[in-house]
């Protein structure tokens, strides 16, 4: 477990705040202490060890400053690593042959329910094409398929007169 840094070791960015570090360093000393560990025992207690002289160091601001500016010189002749930026994926693209196929059993499906809605309709008898009765000439037509409202009013009775059956006949 040996690092180039107290950071590194402790998995952490140099400008982490007091509370990244001490849960950083809670994390992994769970994992390295050897109570707790399946290392074996020494190579358990080495690993503790850095991990405490890494917290002890970067825990004190003085020591922290120190340790910092002893790095300077080290991290100055790296170059800064360039973390790439996923780039989203084009727009448009070819359809693919599962995506063709699809469209082909859509297509497949509306032309199979017209043909299935229009046979239907024309085996029954019904009407395939009629005109809105709010189209122009379309008055007529919808008065010959309207009754009249006249026809069907029957005349109301007066309030309290007794209702004569009507006969009417030959």
């Amino acid at each position: 477990m040996a690092a180039a840094n107290h950071y590194e070791l402790l998995q952490i960015a140099p400008d982490a705040s007091p509370q990244e570090l001490r849960q950083a360093f809670r994390r992994l000393s769970k994992r390295y202490h050897p109570d707790t560990t399946d290392l074996p025992a020494e190579q358990a207690e080495e690993a503790f060890r850095q991990l405490q002289q890494a917290y002890l160091t970067l825990s004190d601001p003085e020591r922290r400053q120190a340790y910092n500016s002893s790095l300077q010189p080290a991290t100055a002749l790296r170059r800064p690593v360039r973390l790439s930026v996923p780039q989203p994926a084009p727009v448009r693209r070819a359809l693919s042959g599962g995506e063709w196929f699809a469209l082909l059993l859509l297509g497949l499906a509306v032309v199979f329910s017209l043909v299935l809605g229009v046979g239907l309709a024309w085996a029954r008898g019904t009407e395939l094409l009629r005109e809105p009765s709010w189209w122009p000439g379309g008055e007529q037509t919808a008065q010959t398929l309207l009754p009249s409202p006249a026809a069907d009013v029957v005349p109301a009775a007066p309030s309290g007169a007794a209702v004569q059956p009507s006969v009417t006949g030959p």
